[in-house]
């Protein structure tokens, strides 16, 4: 069992070591799911041949001892050599290759459920949700709004509440779904959506904004025009950035294309049923579905909620629209 525990936990190392160094393409829902299975095994396994196999030979040892004490009582010898509870004790203790496997699957067991059903951590990466979200927040997704998912299947088992305008939804990337993408849910099944001249209208009604003073992007070095944006019951700030055209350009040939049009003046587009349109609150740096096209409902994660931490300014932990 030894070289079996071996070999499996070099292959979970090679398997991080790939991803780590991008020689393969990391899924750390099926990772976590393979660590909680084969645990599981040998937790099971542990629990019910392993620790009862351990317990009868320590249990023999101590019946052994009394009888080799007993016989040399008769011979009247008082003094045994040999600590029985240190050698019990080793014959109980759990070897390493249990201890790394059984040992760890309460604690992975729970991570894989709080994560697979009620929040998972997110970090992120780019600038195309400031102001809302900056780059380094560490954000909480909640995973049973819209409904809970089988883990790494991401099939739908109950159905939960349906994304709403304004909400700000993690998901899984259309073109490549290995990836997660963090938008504001701009257009729902149905809508009309049409971002011209920089200025959003969902069927043909223009969504409310007010002028705020000017955003200063700390990264960028700059200062941008901001507003406050209204989306459903939801205030929301956005940027704009008056150096970027308001055409699209290099949009990708997506699926459900030909519901868009696109002009100088931006896009319309009418959003499919089961499908969503998202939008980072970082306007004219933001990659969305203005240039990938719509997200389906089989692509959600979840709604993301609260910062929980950003090491660079405790000032951002807190819950966020």
């Amino acid at each position: 069992m030894q070289a079996i525990t071996g070999t499996i936990l070099a292959a979970f190392g090679l398997y991080a070591a790939s991803w780590y160094f991008g020689l393969v393409e990391g899924n750390f829902a099926l990772l976590l799911f393979l660590a909680t299975v084969v645990t599981g095994i040998y937790w099971l396994a542990e629990r019910f041949y392993f620790l009862p196999g351990r317990q009868e030979a320590a249990a023999a040892l101590e019946a052994g001892d009394v009888v080799r004490r007993a016989e040399l009582a008769k011979l009247g010898i008082d003094q045994v050599d040999g600590n029985i509870v240190e050698a019990k004790n080793r014959i109980l203790a759990q070897p390493w290759w249990l201890d790394w496997t059984a040992g760890l699957f309460p604690v992975i067991i729970a991570v894989f459920f709080m994560r697979s059903f009620l929040f998972e951590p997110f970090k992120i990466p780019s600038g195309s949700m400031i102001p809302t979200l900056l780059v380094g927040d560490l954000i909480l997704v909640n995973k049973f709004t819209y409904g809970l998912r089988l883990p790494v299947l991401n099939t739908k088992i109950t159905e939960g509440k349906k994304p709403q305008r304004g909400d700000v939804m993690v998901f899984r990337y259309p073109p490549k779904p290995s990836l997660d993408y963090i938008k504001r849910v701009v257009g729902v099944p149905g809508d009309t959506v049409a971002y011209l001249n920089k200025r959003l209208t969902i069927n043909g009604k223009p969504v409310e904004t007010t002028a705020l003073p000017e955003f200063f992007d700390e990264d960028a070095m700059r200062y941008f025009k901001q507003y406050e944006e209204t989306l459903g019951d939801r205030k929301h700030r956005l940027l704009n950035d008056d150096e970027r055209p308001a055409f699209v350009p290099g949009a990708d040939n997506f699926e459900g294309r030909s519901a868009c049009s696109y002009t100088v003046e931006g896009v319309t587009c009418k959003v499919p049923e089961g499908h969503y349109f998202m939008m980072g609150d970082n306007r004219d740096n933001s990659l969305d579905s203005r240039y990938w096209g719509f997200v389906p409902e089989k692509n959600i994660v979840g709604k993301a909620f609260f910062v929980w931490m950003n090491f660079g300014n405790l000032k951002r932990i807190g819950s966020f629209e």
